[in-house]
C-alpha cells in the first residue's frame, strides 16, 4: 500500500487533504506539520510521496523539496499551492518537484495527480533498483563535430553512471568535464583541424571558424567515435577522430606553470587530474581515458543494499 506524508503547518488543511485522500483512494496517510518534522520522519521511514503546503513557517515547501531531492532523490513530492504562490511553485518545480495541485481545485485534481505520479515514481524506483543490478554497460556512439551534440553526450553518459552508483555527484561531475575536454579536443583540433593558437589569438575567431568547417570539405564528414564500457570497479572511455593525429610527445607539459593559463594546457591538465589514466595511440587522433571507483564503505553498501 502507497504512503502519503501531508506537510501543511494548518491542522484543519492536514485533515482536509486526508479525508479526500481516504475517500478515494486506500493509500496510507502520514502528517507532519512543517518542514522540518517532515524530513525526521522521511529519514525515519520512507513514504512513497510527499504532498506539501508551499507556505509554511520555518522550512517552506520550496526549501523541503530542495532538500528532499538532495537526500532522497526517488520520493517524488508535489505541491499544493494557493493563490499568489505561483512563482515559488515554479521555483520548486525548477528544483525538483513533481507535480503541483492548486489548493482550489483539490476535490477534483489530487488523487488523480498522485497516482499519475506514484505510477511514474515506481517505474523510475524499479529502474534505479535494475541498474544497480547491471555488471557490466557498453555503448558505442558516433558523432559528427558538432559541439551541441558532444555536451548531449556528456549529459546522458553522466545520468548513466548516476543510475548505475558509479562514483559520487563530485566524481561524476569532474569525469563529464574531462570528457568533454576530450571530446571537444577530438571534434576542434583533429576532426576540424582548429589549432588550439587561434584560441589564444582570438577567442571569437576560433569558434567562428569551427562553425564554418562543420559545413567545409574534408571536414564535414568526418565522425567521432566513442567507446564506453561502465562497470561497479570503473568507467572507460576510448575516443578517436578522423583528423590527422599528431604526435602526443609534442604534448605541453600541463603542470608547468607557464601553461596552465594556455587552453591547451587547462584541457590537458583537467583530463590528467580528473582522470586515473590517460593515454594516446601513437598517432594521436584516439585517447584512452580511466576512472577507478572508490570502494564502497560499510555504510554506502548497506545504504545500497536499503
Amino acid at each position: 500500500m502507497p504512503t502519503v506524508l501531508i506537510v501543511d503547518d494548518s491542522t484543519v488543511e492536514r485533515r482536509v487533504v486526508q479525508g479526500l485522500l481516504e475517500k478515494e483512494t486506500h493509500w496510507g496517510i502520514t502528517e507532519a506539520r512543517d518542514g522540518e518534522e517532515a524530513l525526521a520522519m522521511i529519514e525515519a521511514k520512507l513514504p512513497d510521496l510527499v504532498l506539501t503546503d508551499l507556505q509554511m513557517p520555518g522550512m517552506d515547501g520550496l526549501q523541503l523539496t530542495q532538500e528532499v531531492r538532495r537526500k532522497f532523490p526517488l520520493v517524488p513530492v508535489v505541491l499544493m499551492t494557493a493563490q499568489g504562490s505561483e512563482e515559488i511553485a515554479v521555483q520548486a518545480l525548477e528544483c525538483g518537484a513533481a507535480s503541483y495541485v492548486p489548493k482550489s481545485d483539490l476535490v477534483r485534481q489530487l488523487a488523480d495527480v498522485l497516482d499519475r505520479v506514484l505510477a511514474a515514481a515506481g517505474e523510475k524506483r524499479s529502474l534505479s533498483q535494475l541498474m544497480r543490478c547491471l555488471s557490466e554497460w557498453r555503448a558505442s556512439f558516433e558523432l559528427p563535430s558538432d559541439a551541441s551534440i558532444v555536451l548531449s553526450l556528456v549529459a546522458h553518459l553522466q545520468r548513466v553512471m548516476s543510475e548505475m552508483r558509479l562514483f559520487d555527484e563530485s566524481e561524476r561531475l569532474r569525469v563529464g568535464v574531462a570528457l568533454e575536454e576530450a571530446l571537444l579536443n577530438a571534434a576542434h583540433h583533429g576532426n576540424l583541424e582548429i589549432s588550439s593558437k587561434l584560441r589564444e589569438e582570438d577567442h571569437n575567431a576560433y569558434y567562428r571558424l569551427a562553425r564554418e568547417r562543420l559545413h567545409e570539405d574534408p571536414y564535414a564528414d568526418r565522425r567521432i567515435r566513442v567507446d564506453v564500457m561502465l562497470n561497479p570497479q570503473r568507467a572507460e572511455f576510448t575516443i578517436a577522430d578522423e583528423g590527422p593525429g599528431f604526435d602526443p610527445s609534442s604534448l605541453p607539459d600541463p603542470t608547468d606553470p607557464a601553461n596552465l593559463d594556455r587552453p591547451c594546457g587547462r584541457g590537458l591538465l583537467l583530463m590528467r587530474t580528473f582522470m586515473d589514466e590517460l593515454s594516446y595511440n601513437p598517432t594521436g587522433n584516439e585517447v584512452r581515458l580511466v576512472k577507478q571507483a572508490a570502494k564502497a564503505t560499510a555504510e554506502e553498501e548497506v545504504a545500497v543494499a536499503t
